[in-house]
């Protein structure tokens, strides 16, 4: 049993910053977010979409040092065919790359692709992964991910409104260690986006069920991710809005341990 390292190499949804192309274009800012993705110990990437190689970039992290890509869905802010390409092209042993198993994806050169029936464990490589239901777009085959890792429990709710009821189910007791939440939506009521995604509200309210349910508890990271700038006070402000009801703010280059 260690330590499990987490970093978040992008925490936006799709209003990027025109800034990124400019002023932030080599190097991150908590207010300027880039695409969605997070890095599990060096290796295992969550997500891998625009903005992605940029924040390995940045991040000075080697593609061929990623063994894995773990896909939650096919929008591009989340899954880059060339992306993968680049990831995959250079390396000795083919990148792992995890997706729902009906997701309509191409094949790719140097890839092992790994396709997974939903609520269904899949330990291989030293790590155990789980697709589960996800409240997203359904033609972009959505899931959400529960990794174990070293005996620790990460759960990674982006993009996706909710949590749905089978997801619930599976995940009571499970006491996770780390939860990685939507929070596309800022700290307002009625934005059209909420049949999709979650606004703070409603992260406010899921959290003590989460609890009752034993599926996080008083240890438990909550950082809440996949933001819209737009929708959102800025960074610090939001910080403080979450601390309220016991969650965080993740931040592109955000470097934590579970």
């Amino acid at each position: 049993m260690g330590n499990v390292k987490i970093q978040f190499l992008g925490t936006c949804a799709c209003d990027f910053s025109p800034k990124l192309e400019n002023e932030f274009k080599n190097c991150f800012d908590k207010d300027a977010r880039r695409s969605s993705s997070m890095l599990i110990n060096d290796t295992i990437l969550v997500d891998c979409g625009i903005h992605t190689l940029e924040s390995l970039n940045i991040a000075k992290i080697p593609y061929e040092q990623i063994t894995d890509v773990l896909i939650t869905h096919t929008h591009n802010d989340h899954f880059l065919p060339q992306n993968i390409e680049e990831i995959a092209k250079n390396r000795h042993v083919p990148l792992r790359l995890w997706v729902r198993e009906d997701a309509d994806i191409p094949e790719f050169a140097n890839v092992e692709i790994i396709r997974m029936k939903l609520i269904t464990k899949y330990e291989q490589y030293g790590i155990t992964v789980t697709g589960l239901p996800a409240n997203h777009d359904p033609i972009t085959y959505p899931q959400h991910l529960l990794v174990e890792l070293n005996e620790k429990k990460l759960y990674y709710a982006c993009d996706g409104g909710w949590i749905m009821c089978e997801a619930l189910n599976y995940l009571r007791g499970a006491n996770l260690d780390a939860l990685v939440i939507d929070a596309t939506i800022g700290d307002c009521v009625g934005d059209y986006r909420v049949g999709e995604h979650n606004s703070i509200p409603m992260i406010r309210h899921m959290l003590p069920s989460l609890k009752a349910n034993n599926i996080i508890n008083e240890n438990t990271k909550v950082y809440l991710s996949h933001i819209a700038p737009s929708l959102h006070k800025p960074h610090d402000e939001t910080v403080e809005i979450a601390r309220a009801f016991g969650a965080d703010v993740a931040y592109d280059g955000l470097s934590t341990e579970i």
